[in-house]
């Protein structure tokens, strides 16, 4: 049996060769749902491209390389996971590199022209650097930025409007009757953008509702780990009036909330009610469950990667842009108790 077309694609997708094309290789925005019966036709017939003879005419590795800050946080382990299977459909292999945070280590990756002969194109998550050290990047490389940021310059965005979500997140505790509501991840430096973005939210939310911010609740964290989220909460356990609520800029840091509550004798969420961000794995299984910010992942790594093929395959100069996902807020134990 001779292997599927790209011609075979277009007549059982019902499509034109042309919109085929564009869905694999990422050259043009295509609607979505055209793309989902491309890629339904496309895994019925199990069309494969011949990435390799187009990889080797172009000159190109046939690799993009994907950084994020530690690949033991869930998040971006789930989001890894999302991102490799579209890259594979576009016939590309992934690299993985972990930059710990690391300002050096982060700069050099995207500054050194030498590394283009590794991989086509690179999908990034800073943490180390600000947005104005993003602009230093080799002009060259093809690149899309994770996470709430601004564009500039011929390189892309994608994530969630994190303060949109994080309002979002502190209106159902507000909703629920809480008033003496804290948030802990605050970052108040540079690189801290996600977490500003998310303490905008928390004040935005507070206003709308009428409520006065208390600025003694909103506790900073240098990560947005078990760790750190278990510390604060002790900082805030220790006070004379204690929040009857938390809003935690990542699952994570939630999770270490809750150890720190009920280690301490405190019921959650009849005591203290606590949200989380991110909607990881280990915050659906644990107990009480985490509510939780969930980002919509499987989006955000479309979007990424779909966009940094058509940087990689583009021969002018492409325009930043800001990629919005969707988001949605699920309620679970944490915050609604048992049902």
């Amino acid at each position: 049996m001779r292997d599927a077309t790209l011609r075979d694609v277009a007549d059982l997708a019902g499509v034109s060769p042309r919109t085929v094309s564009n869905v694999v290789n990422g050259y043009a925005k295509v609607a979505q749902g055209t793309r989902e019966k491309v890629e339904l036709a496309i895994a019925q017939l199990g069309y494969r491209p011949n990435v390799l003879a187009r990889h080797l005419a172009t000159g190109r590795s046939g690799q993009i390389v994907v950084v994020v800050p530690y690949l033991d946080t869930p998040y971006f382990a789930e989001l890894l996971q999302a991102i490799i299977p579209v890259a594979r459909r576009q016939g590309y292999n992934v690299l993985i590199d972990q930059s710990d945070g690391d300002r050096e280590h982060e700069g050099e990756l995207i500054g050194r022209p030498s590394h283009r002969s590794f991989f086509d194109g690179m999908i990034y998550s800073p943490l180390g650097l600000s947005q104005q050290d993003l602009s230093g990047r080799d002009p060259a490389l093809p690149l899309v930025v994770l996470g709430e940021r601004t564009s500039e310059a011929n390189f892309d965005h994608v994530g969630i409007d994190d303060v949109a979500a994080s309002t979002e997140a502190v209106q159902h505790l507000i909703g629920l009757g809480r008033r003496r509501i804290a948030a802990i991840g605050d970052q108040p430096y540079p690189t801290g953008e996600a977490a500003q973005r998310r303490t905008k939210g928390f004040r935005a939310a507070h206003v709308a509702a009428g409520l006065p911010v208390d600025d003694s609740l909103i506790i900073g964290t240098p990560r947005f780990n078990r760790v750190d989220g278990a510390t604060a909460m002790e900082t805030l356990l220790d006070r004379a009036d204690p929040p009857d609520a938390v809003f935690c800029y990542s699952d994570l840091v939630a999770l270490g909330a809750i150890h720190t509550l009920v280690s301490r004798g405190f019921r959650v969420p009849e005591d203290v009610a606590v949200i989380g961000y991110d909607d990881i794995e280990d915050g659906r299984y644990a107990l009480p469950s985490v509510s939780t910010i969930a980002p919509d992942k499987t989006e955000i790594a479309r979007l990424a990667v779909e966009r940094l093929v058509m940087r990689i395959n583009s021969t002018e100069p492409v325009p930043g842009v800001d990629l919005r996902a969707g988001h949605r807020l699920i309620a679970r134990q944490s915050t609604v108790g048992s049902a």
